[in-house]
Parts: structure tokens; C-alpha cells; sequence
């Protein structure tokens, strides 16, 4: 007979499963850091953080310290609405934040509050992750998204230290590989010891519960990307925002952002046909990734358009077709000197869409493509709230419609900003706040309990 599935031998299990990864991280880890140094994914000089070796002074030793961790730059975009309210309300409290990727590192660490300590995350293998809990003794850990990772979770909760996952979001593709008889035990060990779930949306609750964590840890309070595009612009972008403002002058514009390898094709016959309708129509061009501009600086020559590197600084004139942005961090600002946003990796099967709450909150006419991903739930919820709010495409064909429309109708035009803006204010209205307001009960829950 097969012998029967108790609480217990699954923890057993768990645990068993856990100590075999503990000791293939520990052999992994060096060999990991090394490849990714090799590949320049890795700060040239701070690369010591990721071993959990610091390179700042922990602040007011023996007090709480509260520690936000987001892998790269969207996740650490919808950590930062969290991390400046904790500042505000606790003035003094000693907060740290760490990502993962260098993109991330360029763009997070100007727009901190001056009180926030930045590191880059440790790896997840016991010596890193014991020297780094070690030193900055967090007493309160909030991860972002989709960031489960054993060593650190674990370890953190049998020291005491609550620990919470914020905008809780698993693919279809993870939820199948922890689903699997292996995989199992160990994730519910883990999402045993996290205190509190926060979801993005009904269907991510679901795949949190079935992967075993207990239903009384799973709370809503909204999708933290609809924060992201309310954070208020500095100083410094205003003044670019104007400057730009000023270079492109009356001209009819769209923009092309976070857009993918292969998307460029679509986006530039498109802009072909549209200026054949509309002589002196700019282009904002924003790559996913920065180093692809490169590729499109050529693919730009060969086509004879007239575009400017963003990076160069150089004036905008009539002749311009295409202003290419090939700079880190500035997507909120751009979207503010646009009337209308074209939000990429949605073009492509192979894609899975972004954050297009930025460019609602901007007040932009929103356009999509079919492949949103996960932000299928936010394309919903606003479509309730407006269907105007976002326009989503299935090709190219649709979207050059769309654009004759919006470029030829101020009035659509008009209506799909509104649309946008309005919807991107009931969606983000509360969020951090509510946040905020689960986390400080369930920190005080955990800590009476412990």
C-alpha cells in the first residue's frame, strides 16, 4: 500500500528538499557569481554585496531596520511608492533596499530618499545569505513580485524576522515547475514562513493557495504598478520635460516604448506610412533594453530616417523623424511629453507586455498589443472602470488604424487621455496606503506570536 500523505512527512519532505538545496547553493554560488562577472552583469566594484558583504555602515545598530527587495527595475519601480511612505511615517527608521540587476541600480539609486541605503542583493546560498541577515539584522523583510527564494526565507523566519511578499505574482510557467512532486515540498515550506501574501489578482491568490499557503495570509490591496506612475516628477525631469516640450514644439508626436527585438519592424512601417499622412510627425523611440539601440541606429540609417540619439543630446529639428531614446530611468518623463503611448513587448507571441499604468497616469491615449502577459488583470479592471482607457491591438494593421484615428481626431484623442488618466486615479487610489496598513498588522501579529 502507498503509504498516506500526512502534514507532516510533507514537511519532512520540505525540509529534506530544502537541505539539498542549501548544499547545492553553497557548491553553485561562486561558480555563478564568477560567470555573471564574466558577462559584465555584475557592478565591477561592488560585486563583494552579493556575497553579503557590505559596503555602508548599517545605521543605529540594535534598532529595527526594515529591508525591501526587488529583483530589477519594474520590480523595484513598484517598491518605491512602499519604501517612501515607510520613510515618511517613520522618520529615523533605518531602511534598506537591494535589487538585483545593474539596470535597476542606475535607475533606483537617484530616485531614493536620502535616509534609504541601497545594496545589491545577496545571492541565495546560506554563506551569503547568513552574512548578510547577519550584519543588517532586518527586522522586517518585504519582497516584491515573484522573489521566493529558499535560503533566504527560511533562514530569515527561524531567526524571527517577519517576512512578507509584496505584489505576490507567479507565472503559469513557475506555478507548474513548483506544482511538480519535487518541487512542491519545498515551496510550501517556504510560503509557510512568509507571514503575509499580498496578490496582484484573483488568479495569482489561487495559484499561491493551491502551491499550499494558508488562506488567512492572503490579503488584496491592489496592483503596486498602478503606483509606480504616481510618483511625483522632480525637479530635474520637469526641466527636461519642458526643454524637450520646447524642441518639439506644436508637432504631431507618438511614442513606441519598452519595445522589443523584432517589434522595431512594426513600429517603423508603421511611422513609414503615418508620415505620409502627417509630413512632420515625430517618433519617440524607447528600446526595452538600451544596448539594443545600437542595432536600431543601423536598422535607422538604412531606412534613411532622419533620428536623434537621446544620449547625444542633441537638438531636435523639423527633419527629425525619430527621436531614439537610448538612456536608462526616463520612460515616466517621456511619457509626459507625448499625447500618445504605444506600450511594446505585447507585439510578439514570444512577449508577455509591461506597466502601461505609467502612461495612464501621465494622461497618454494608451495603445497595446495582444501579448500582455500578467498585466492582463490591469487591462481588464480599467476597461471596467473606461473602455476607452486602454486600446489593445492584435498587429500592425490595427495599430497604424488606431494612429490614423488619434493623430486625425483630437476629440477620440481627447477621450482616450481622459479615459486613461481616469481610470489610472480609481485603479491607484489607497494602494500604498492599504499596503502599508497589512504589512504593520501582520508585523505586530508575528511578533506577539513569536
Amino acid at each position: 500500500m502507498r503509504p498516506a500523505h500526512t502534514p507532516a512527512s510533507a514537511a519532512r519532505g520540505g525540509r529534506a528538499l530544502y537541505e539539498l538545496y542549501r548544499a547545492a547553493s553553497r557548491v553553485a554560488a561562486p561558480a555563478v557569481l564568477l560567470w555573471r562577472r564574466l558577462r559584465g552583469l555584475e557592478h565591477p566594484s561592488r560585486w563583494p554585496e552579493r556575497l553579503g558583504q557590505p559596503s555602508v555602515a548599517r545605521p543605529l545598530p540594535g534598532s529595527p531596520l526594515v529591508w525591501f527587495h526587488a529583483v530589477s527595475l519594474g520590480e523595484g519601480m513598484a517598491a518605491l511608492p512602499v519604501v517612501r511612505h515607510c520613510a515618511r511615517l517613520h522618520p529615523g527608521l533605518p531602511i534598506l533596499l537591494t535589487t538585483t540587476t545593474l539596470s535597476s541600480f542606475e535607475v533606483i539609486k537617484d530616485l531614493l530618499p536620502d535616509v534609504v541605503i541601497y545594496q545589491f542583493a545577496p545571492l541565495d546560498c546560506p554563506d551569503a545569505i547568513e552574512n548578510f541577515i547577519g550584519y543588517w539584522k532586518p527586522s522586517l523583510i518585504l519582497l516584491m513580485e515573484s522573489e521566493l527564494w529558499p535560503n533566504l526565507i527560511i533562514s530569515a523566519a527561524e531567526k524571527g524576522i517577519v517576512v512578507a511578499l509584496l505584489n505576490a505574482r507567479m507565472s503559469l510557467k513557475s506555478f507548474d515547475r513548483w506544482s511538480v512532486p519535487l518541487g512542491l515540498p519545498l515551496v510550501s515550506l517556504m510560503l509557510s514562513k512568509i507571514s503575509l501574501v499580498i496578490p496582484l489578482s484573483t488568479i495569482q491568490a489561487v495559484r499561491f493557495q493551491l502551491l499550499h499557503t494558508p488562506p488567512q495570509k492572503i490579503h488584496f490591496a491592489g496592483d503596486l504598478k498602478y503606483a509606480v506612475g504616481d510618483v511625483e516628477v522632480g525637479e530635474k525631469e520637469l526641466n527636461t520635460i519642458n526643454d524637450l516640450q520646447q524642441q518639439f514644439g506644436n508637432r504631431p508626436i507618438w511614442m513606441a516604448a519598452s519595445i522589443h527585438k523584432g517589434e522595431e519592424e512594426v513600429i517603423l512601417h508603421v511611422h513609414d506610412e503615418l508620415i505620409k499622412l502627417h509630413p512632420s510627425l515625430l517618433l519617440i523611440l524607447v528600446p526595452r533594453h538600451p544596448h539594443d539601440s545600437k542595432i536600431l541606429s543601423l536598422a535607422l540609417k538604412k531606412r534613411k530616417f532622419n533620428f536623434v540619439l537621446r544620449s547625444t543630446m542633441e537638438v531636435v529639428s523639423l527633419n527629425t523623424r525619430i527621436y531614439l531614446v537610448d538612456t536608462l530611468g526616463e520612460l515616466r518623463m517621456l511619457y509626459r511629453v507625448t499625447p500618445i503611448a504605444v506600450v511594446g513587448g505585447s507585439f510578439l507571441p514570444s512577449l508577455a507586455g509591461h506597466n502601461f499604468s505609467e502612461a495612464a497616469a501621465a494622461g497618454c491615449a494608451v495603445l497595446t498589443g495582444s501579448h500582455v502577459g500578467h498585466f492582463y488583470h490591469m487591462l481588464v479592471e480599467m476597461w471596467q472602470i473606461n473602455p476607452l482607457a486602454v486600446k489593445q491591438l492584435t498587429g500592425e494593421v490595427e495599430l497604424l488604424e488606431a494612429l490614423k484615428e488619434l493623430l486625425g481626431d483630437s476629440k477620440a484623442l481627447e477621450a482616450r487621455q481622459r479615459a486613461a488618466k481616469d481610470a489610472f486615479s480609481v485603479m491607484s487610489d489607497g494602494i500604498v496606503n492599504r499596503i502599508w496598513n497589512l504589512v504593520c498588522i501582520f508585523a505586530i501579529d508575528s511578533n506577539r506570536s513569536t
